[in-house]
């Protein structure tokens, strides 16, 4: 607890100096602000990128898919939440859409492998995601890694372990397993020596996506979801995938 100077000005402004500079730093540790350990073990060996072919391959979607969910999002400037969905259709193609309140917030992308074919409104958008392999992370489903890029893997029976390396650039995937269940992805995303963000995806005793969550270091920033509907569909309709009108 701090005492307060009776001396004018000069004590309290002391006292709201450290009261500020708290919170400042307890809101950096709860959006992960703070130093985020390393996630790829000891031991990694190089590999053929065809290996990591055949691993990315696994964990692909099969069939079309509808995830719905609940949000929340936090960064310096505020709070916010309500729900979302996502579509997926295989192999590469997603649909994400969220609102806000009563809808009166809205936000959506089509993203097709790495890149978004739309974003809408674009700023709210780069706001909540600021890379796509790192939404695809938020569904459990990792990306290939670029051509030319150096591959290491490590796998012990319990850990997955993935890195993408081309030049500066690195991309990082941990798969944790319990007996023959999945209990965890994370993917931690890096543009040189900038951390873009890292996702923790939860997977249920029975395979199903329970929740997951986005750090992002460097502003900090901070988005959970928690899936609650998942389901395979037949498809969708075209115009699931058509830029919706401002």
């Amino acid at each position: 607890m701090y005492r307060l100077s009776r001396r004018p000005g000069s004590g309290r402004f002391r006292f709201l100096s450290r009261s500020i500079l708290l919170v400042g730093i307890s809101f950096a540790m709860a959006c992960g602000g703070g130093r985020l350990q390393p996630i790829i073990p000891v031991g990694m060996q190089p590999v053929a990128s065809d290996a990591a072919t055949a691993w990315v391959d696994s964990l692909r979607p099969r069939e079309y898919q509808f995830h719905r969910f609940r949000w929340s999002f936090r960064d310096d400037r505020g709070a916010a939440g309500g729900r979302g969905s996502l579509r997926i259709a295989a192999p590469d193609s997603l649909r994400f859409d969220i609102s806000a309140g009563f809808g009166s917030k809205r936000a959506a992308a089509m993203v097709v492998g790495d890149s978004a074919e739309w974003a809408e409104p674009q700023d709210e958008v780069d706001k909540l995601i600021p890379n796509y392999p790192l939404l695809w992370a938020m569904v459990a489903v990792p990306r290939l890694p670029h051509a030319g890029a150096t591959v290491m893997h490590l796998a012990d029976g319990r850990v997955v372990a993935w890195q993408f390396a081309r030049g500066a650039d690195t991309v990082e995937y941990v798969l944790h397993a319990r007996g023959d269940a999945v209990t965890e992805l994370i993917a931690d995303v890096r543009r040189g020596m900038e951390r873009v963000g890292r996702v923790t995806t939860t997977y249920g005793s029975d395979g199903s996506l329970i929740k997951s969550q986005l750090i992002v270091p460097s502003r900090p920033a901070r988005l959970d979801i928690t899936y609650l509907l998942s389901r395979n569909e037949q498809g969708f309709e075209a115009d699931v995938w058509i830029r919706p009108e401002p």
